[in-house]
């Protein structure tokens, strides 16, 4: 509890934390009959009410007309607050929904990142863009190999982004819990912690020789992990008002346009340009200065925007070389700052280790 005791007794403080709890609970004046009859207190009613006239007095209960029952004070909810509240424990399923709450958030970030593309595409008058970039470099970081039945078995794959991923593998020939363990302790010794660009021929032959018997169920895994790998590693992009490049003679050439919206479309080749780029600054590609041939003739700006030095999304535009840079730039700059501030503080108190339990 909170605070020290005002000065009042035990049997004070008893009683003014039954009415503030019933009262808090139903929203009606509570009286004597209701303390006795459903909270336990050893009193009688006469002595009850006495108590509570005497609250009253001190200015902690207040009786909105006579004869009804009282209610808290402004006075009487600051020393609930201070000095009788008790701390309370979250449920597993509070807690289960404070967890939900994280995942909304995130959610809820990524809808604003889309409003505010379509709201930069407003402004400035050009196509915007939205991307939710790549990670670094997604990494399966641990492996546990969870015997099912004999004929298959989970692979559990956790990454170095958080993300846990689960296959379902059956097998041509019976397996036992010995070969899941064998497979669980090859896994994270030759292919844990390696991205996939580094796995080799020889690890993969290394787990092989060491299953006796069991080599065909390599292939399958190996499989699994690439085809988690892109999952986690997928990225995505949003196109706001792509029609906006027909106002601009620059794209009068039907088949370079065309070209240019298949690669929106695609959206591989704007991930890729996005998720290596600088984190803390705004990018302003010209002309060939873009990797891909088809922008050769087109201006990309773009700023990624980062949440306690996390990469969350990026907004951008695509138009011509003819642009208003500074308009662009300016509000690019400011919508940014805008999600970084709205985010950054929610983001942190989500994502605090508090931990609890049940109800006390």
């Amino acid at each position: 509890m909170y605070g020290n005791d005002g000065g009042l007794s035990e049997r004070k403080k008893m009683i003014l934390r039954a009415i503030i709890d019933a009262h808090i609970d139903k929203g009606e004046p509570v009286g004597s009959k209701y303390l006795t009859q459903n909270n336990n207190i050893a009193y009688s009613s006469a002595t009850i009410r006495n108590e509570m006239a005497e609250l009253e007095e001190l200015g902690y209960l207040e009786q909105p007309h006579t004869s009804a029952g009282r209610v808290p004070s402004e006075l009487g909810y600051r020393f609930y607050v201070d000095s009788l509240m008790e701390k309370y424990r979250l449920t597993r399923d509070e807690l289960e929904q404070l967890d939900t709450l994280k995942k909304s958030k995130e959610e809820e970030l990524d809808r604003i990142i889309e409003q505010a593309g379509r709201l930069f595409s407003r402004i400035t008058n050009y196509t915007a863009i939205t991307v939710k970039p790549r990670a670094i470099q997604v990494v399966i970081t641990a492996f546990n190999v969870v015997y099912v039945d004999n004929r298959s078995f989970a692979l559990v794959m956790i990454s170095n982004t958080g993300v846990v991923k689960t296959k379902h593998i059956r097998t041509f020939d019976s397996i036992n819990t010995r070969v899941t363990e064998r497979l669980s302790e090859l896994l994270n010794k030759f292919i844990a912690g390696k991205a996939v660009n580094e796995l080799s021929y020889v690890s993969v032959v290394e787990i092989k020789n060491n299953l006796f018997g069991y080599e065909e169920l390599v292939d399958p895994i190996i499989k699994c992990v690439y085809d988690t790998v892109n999952e986690i590693d997928r990225g995505d992009v949003k196109v706001e008002q792509v029609n906006r490049l027909l106002e601009f003679p620059e794209y009068s050439n039907l088949s370079q346009l065309s070209g240019l919206i298949g690669m929106l479309e695609k959206k591989d080749d704007i991930i890729n340009i996005i998720s290596n780029s600088e984190k803390d600054t705004t990018n302003i590609l010209i002309g060939k200065e873009n990797a891909v041939d088809i922008m050769s003739n087109s201006t990309l700006i773009f700023r990624n925007i980062t949440v306690n030095d996390r990469v969350v999304g990026a907004i951008g535009v695509i138009g011509p070389c003819r642009m208003d840079y500074s308009k662009v730039v300016t509000t690019l700059d400011l919508l940014s700052e805008n999600i970084r501030n709205l985010f950054g503080e929610n983001v942190n108190l989500l994502t605090d280790g508090n931990n609890g339990g049940e109800n006390g």
